[in-house]
């Protein structure tokens, strides 16, 4: 819980209870007060009678009213209230629609409860409110001695990260996805002399390219439609601290320009502003991409490149330290078991099997294998699990160096595996004939989930199921619905 005692009340509306049960008790945990609304006309009803709200959370799936229609209302009644739009469909055209609108954060589903609070916070201080700034996540020093491990190339990394943390000059970090790069700048903005300062992240493949320039720096109220207040960028966020610029290889290359002139100077101006903002920022990049193919392809400036390589830290795929894989994993049962879950132990066959496995998705992909067990609670299903799936990625992240040996069952594994892509196309088709039913059913119903149980003749709860077992905000811009 919070010691810090905030004046500032958020309003929350979404018509999914147990999401809006989470937002509430995640906000009020931070230390805000709460009121809740379960669609847009009940957040209308709040603000006409005068509810001081400091931050507005809007889910824009919603009945009778929807969030962008929610949010055109809200700024004739309010033009400066931060509101943050909230949805599973974090598409591009979808994010743009809502900053268009007014909207000063879009936030993607399912959210963290820390960068919720984040966002908030974020939200509250650009409006030039006093910033209240949220507690410091406690250090977790088992975690990190267990990310770093016993392996040799680990090793020499957790030998070198003193002297890099302390030498405050651009740092790049590559390594494959799931490898672990924000864990390890995180640990370098820890060993430095601004671990008092804060430590920004902003992933550059997540954010569209024409929302990028304005989340990096900013803008003035004005400086285009929608822009009702002004917004701090991320490098004003960090200043006297640390930002992480991840997935930096996927940054769009005319943005690059002005990035480089950033780091060259340590002064930019907002967009539609005329003042120079300074800063000191240290910044550290990470990307999975290889930079040098990129800039032979005139993908990435080769300038921009020897600016952020001063040091290059190179994180090894968790296949190339499968001495480490048991002892990640156990700490991992060990950080997800609780009361109502206890953890659940590795048996001999599992524990091979671990090793075995290729992990293309490295520790992420073990991390979710680890959750999954936990549910399951059968170590020998998911032993099984990881064999046939190692068999079947050969040449599908499996690097070749494997210790489940294949010669002599590919035979066997063929057959098997023609079989089993029948049932998978037939299976495929179920799920899209059972998606397209749903979607058609929450169209008809303007997105209200109970009536489209109803219409559906299923219960409630078993629509939620399904909804999110087949990814239904996600697809609902895939499937074609008939007329």
């Amino acid at each position: 819980m919070n010691s810090k005692i905030r004046r500032e009340t958020i309003l929350v509306a979404e018509d999914d209870a147990e999401v809006r049960d989470y937002l509430g008790v995640t906000l009020r945990c931070a230390g805000y007060e709460v009121q809740l609304a379960a669609d847009g006309e009940e957040v209308l009803g709040y603000l006409r009678a005068g509810v001081a709200a400091s931050a507005i959370v809007l889910d824009i799936m919603m009945p009778n009213k929807d969030g962008f229609e929610t949010l055109r209302e809200i700024r004739q009644i309010d033009n400066d209230i931060p509101v943050l739009m909230l949805s599973g469909m974090s598409s591009p055209l979808n994010v743009v629609q809502a900053m268009k609108g007014g909207a000063t954060d879009f936030l993607a589903k399912p959210i963290d409860h820390a960068d919720l609070t984040r966002a908030i916070d974020r939200a509250i201080s650009s409006r030039g409110l006093p910033r209240v700034e949220p507690p410091k996540e406690p250090t977790a020093s088992s975690g990190t001695e267990m990310f770093f491990g016993t392996n040799p190339l680990m090793r020499a990394l957790r030998q070198c990260l003193p002297r890099v943390a302390s030498s405050d000059v651009p740092v790049l970090i590559q390594g494959e996805t799931g490898t672990g790069k924000e864990v390890l700048a995180r640990e370098v903005h820890a060993l430095s002399a601004r671990a008092d300062g804060p430590f920004v992240k902003l992933n550059c493949a997540a954010v569209p390219s024409e929302l990028l320039e304005s989340e990096l720096f900013g803008y003035e109220r004005g400086a285009f439609t929608g822009a009702n207040q002004r917004k701090l960028g991320v490098f004003e966020m960090a200043d006297e601290g640390t930002i992480l610029l991840d997935e930096i290889g996927d940054m769009d290359i005319r943005l690059q320009a002005k990035l480089l002139q950033v780091l060259q100077d340590q002064e930019f101006r907002r967009l539609g502003g005329t003042e120079i903002i300074r800063v000191r920022v240290r910044v550290i990049a990470a990307t999975h991409r290889d930079l040098v193919e990129a800039i032979a392809n005139r993908a990435f400036r080769e300038d921009l490149y020897y600016r952020l390589n001063v040091f290059t830290l190179v994180l090894p795929s968790l296949r190339e330290r499968r001495d480490d894989i048991v002892r990640i994993a156990e700490f991992l049962i060990s950080r997800h078991s609780s009361q109502s879950m206890p953890p659940v132990g590795i048996t001999p066959r599992l524990r091979e099997a671990l090793v075995a496995f290729p992990w293309p998705g490295n520790i992420r992909q073990l991390e979710n294998t680890v959750r999954k067990m936990m549910v399951l609670r059968d170590p020998e299903l998911i032993a099984s699990e990881l064999e046939n799936a190692g068999v079947a990625r050969n040449g599908n992240g499996w690097n070749g160096s494997a210790e489940v040996r294949l010669t002599e069952e590919v035979p066997r594994k063929k057959a098997a595996a023609e079989a089993d892509s029948v049932l998978q196309q037939a299976s495929r088709a179920k799920e899209t004939a059972e998606a397209q039913a749903i979607l058609e059913a929450l169209h008809r119903t303007r997105w209200n989930r109970k009536q489209a149980a109803t219409l559906l003749k299923i219960d409630y709860k078993a629509l939620l199921y399904k909804m999110k077992k087949l990814s239904i905000e996600e697809r609902a811009g895939e499937i074609q619905l008939s007329a």
